[in-house]
């Protein structure tokens, strides 16, 4: 008895779904690869009151990706992105899996490979306080040293 592979695909297939190539990954990227991802957020910017400028830039740039959404967030923290992508013309899926929950909160994808290296944006809030906290202590590093060159 001779099998037919390929009819043995399509029973496993059949029976079982798709096979899926890279599960992890697709986990925690909510349902798509890594390489397709223009820009991402996690779920704590995700949360925050206003909507990222770089994210409604991205839906503005890349007419032809898609917006996914952490389905395990409230949807009072998606609907701001969600109004936004409508504005853009640009298609959204919230994605909710239940076996795992990414700490993405939501990202633009294509549906192929575009292999972008830096696709996390950093908090919003974070990066001018930690700016202007270092020019201040430059500023005291400097006054100090001048300090102690007349206190000699």
């Amino acid at each position: 008895m001779s099998s037919n592979p390929n009819l043995d695909d399509y029973m496993q297939k059949g029976m079982y779904g798709a096979k899926e190539t890279k599960p992890e990954e697709r986990r925690k990227f909510l349902g798509t690869l890594r390489e397709r991802v223009v820009i991402a957020l996690n779920q704590p910017q995700v949360i925050e009151p206003s909507p990222y400028k770089e994210i409604l830039d991205a839906m503005k740039k890349n007419t032809g990706a898609k917006l996914y959404l952490n389905g395990h967030l409230d949807y009072s923290y998606l609907s701001k992105y969600i109004k936004e992508a409508n504005q853009a013309k640009m298609e959204y899926t919230i994605v909710t899996n239940k076996e795992a929950d990414s700490e993405i909160g939501l990202l633009i994808a294509y549906d192929h490979a575009i292999n972008k290296e830096d696709i996390y944006i950093g908090e919003q809030t974070n990066d001018t306080v930690e700016e202007e906290s270092s020019q201040d202590s430059q500023k005291k590093g400097l006054f100090t040293t001048i300090g102690k060159w007349f206190s000699k």
